[in-house]
């Protein structure tokens, strides 16, 4: 239940990091109060996971989820560029997840 924990910490932790684009500067009301509240639930979230995962490993998971989400969405929503160099690194990222989910025995 702690890795379903963590994906879905990792998934909020997207929604907060896109969700600034949109607070423009946190200068937007209804943009800036959802990307608090992903923020406190990311983070809730990752606390709750933590108290039986490695500290490492999870921090480390829940930071690869959220770049990884991000790169993507900021490719599909904001038409950031795509590039070989780009989908290698985010290719890594996922290959170091998954490592580290296989190397963890929680």
């Amino acid at each position: 239940m702690a890795w379903i924990i963590l994906a879905i910490a990792g998934l909020f932790e997207v929604a907060w990091a896109i969700g600034l684009k949109y607070t423009e500067g946190f200068s937007r009301l209804w943009p800036t109060v959802g990307t608090v509240l992903a923020m406190a639930v990311s983070l809730w979230l990752l606390g709750v996971a933590m108290k039986s995962l490695p500290v490492g490993t999870a921090y480390a998971i829940w930071v690869g989820v959220g770049a990884v989400g991000t790169v993507i969405l900021g490719i599909v929503l904001f038409g950031e560029p795509v590039n070989v160099a780009r989908l290698i690194s985010v290719a890594l990222i996922i290959a170091g997840i998954i490592g580290l989910k296989l190397a963890t025995t929680a």
